[in-house]
């Protein structure tokens, strides 16, 4: 099991970029930024163009056509030596606390909400890059189910439960009077 320090919101390919060299031809056209994109926007084209990278530069190199869920883990389990998470080892003797008094060796990863949130802007890049939504590697039963084990392991590792967060219904007004207003 693994156990969470702390979870730190970032950029997935501020180092990741680094890492993936630029050589021949990428399986798709890296898409190049526009003038007045949102924030969203540019970190999605950057996540996309990164992804295009790490293709090309698996050996053997991959096509996004023949890219698969199995593909995808690959390059989530890659990500995680970029991690900026503290994750404890069940071993550890900081597993399941939430802060923790003292450093350990535990290794760092990528927090789940930084998985889940990349993982959401690739789907979404994939499809308004011509792919087909029932072909969307991004969306693959395997992927979903990693990321719910990535999430409960690091919600246990830090003794704290996963909760999903319940919608608030609006409140609607009545029109009748209450008792006692006549």
């Amino acid at each position: 099991m693994i156990s969470m320090e702390s979870s730190n919101s970032e950029n997935i390919n501020n180092n990741s970029n680094a890492n993936l060299s630029a050589s021949s031809s990428s399986p798709f056209a890296a898409v190049p930024p526009t003038g007045s994109s949102s924030r969203y926007e540019n970190q999605k084209r950057r996540d996309w163009n990164t992804f295009g990278q790490y293709l090309k530069n698996h050996r053997p190199p991959l096509s996004l056509s023949r890219c698969s869920g199995a593909h995808v883990l690959e390059f989530l389990r890659y990500l995680d030596q970029f991690g900026k998470t503290k994750v404890h080892n069940q071993m550890c003797p900081f597993y399941g606390l939430p802060n923790p008094p003292a450093p350990c060796p535990c290794p760092l990863r990528q927090a789940w909400g930084s998985l889940d949130a990349l993982i959401g802007r690739l789907r979404a890049a994939f499809e308004e890059n011509g792919g087909k939504p029932e072909a969307n590697p991004f969306g693959a039963r395997a992927v979903r189910l990693y990321l719910r084990e990535v999430r409960d392991m690091q919600a246990k590792a830090r003794g704290i439960s996963y909760e999903k967060k319940k919608r608030k219904r609006p409140q609607q007004s009545s029109m009748l009077p209450t008792p006692g207003a006549i």
